[in-house]
């Protein structure tokens, strides 16, 4: 099967508002790797591996976020797999 990375970043209230551990939350549900991470300007970056199926299943979640966040917008790369992440984890502040 193959494995593809994403890099995505999410625009709008995401901040404080418990969506990295939603995130994280639907990662690991789905068996996807990566991480989620704050960004100083009030975005959340995420960065995630896995099989096409199941990113675009990830995708559809991360795009409507926990009940509490305001997604606006959320810009989606293709980047290069790493298989740097043993699991689904949360990283900075």
């Amino acid at each position: 099967m193959a494995i593809l990375a994403r890099r995505i970043i999410i625009h709008g209230m995401v901040q404080g508002v418990g969506f990295r551990y939603f995130v994280r939350r639907a990662g690991k549900r789905l068996g996807l790797t990566g991480n989620a991470c704050n960004l100083p300007d009030g975005m959340v970056e995420i960065v995630v591996e896995g099989s096409p199926e199941l990113l675009e299943e990830f995708i559809g979640e991360v795009r409507k976020g926990p009940p509490s966040a305001q997604v606006e917008r959320v810009d989606i790369h293709d980047i290069a797999v790493s298989g740097r992440y043993p699991m689904f984890l949360i990283e900075g502040w």
